[in-house]
């Protein structure tokens, strides 16, 4: 394993702030891994519509997340009776601590907005 890689591995925030859609697809394979259509129709369910990743910016993000090493393709192929060209892809374990990290740096993130009362019930 090359120094650069187990830096990055030891040393999360290099990666953060994550892109919107890199921590969604992030979350959307946090329990199981999927492929691109699942993932896109699992942040579609998850934020109740008000995220959609489109193709281009799915496949552009889930390159990026490949590249960086916090995602892997899975080993798993297509069943006979689905399409052939299906990638699946799950977290690696450098990108779980990663999606760790931007959850936590996103927390922090609301606790200021609380603090600051920009987190007020909207009248109904």
């Amino acid at each position: 394993m090359s120094l650069s890689k187990l830096k990055s591995e030891a040393n999360p925030g290099k990666f953060l702030p994550l892109s919107n859609a890199e921590f969604h697809i992030l979350l959307a394979i946090a329990d199981e891994e999927r492929h691109g259509y699942a993932i896109m129709q699992e942040v579609k369910e998850s934020t109740q519509g008000v995220i959609r990743l489109g193709p281009g910016t799915l496949y552009r993000s889930i390159q990026e997340l490949l590249q960086k090493g916090l995602i892997v393709e899975s080993e798993r192929y297509p069943a006979a009776n689905e399409d052939q060209r299906r990638r699946y892809y799950r977290m690696s374990s450098s990108g779980r601590r990663v999606l760790s990290a931007e959850a936590r740096r996103l927390s922090e993130v609301v606790a200021i907005a609380k603090s600051k009362r920009v987190l007020r019930k909207l009248p109904t």
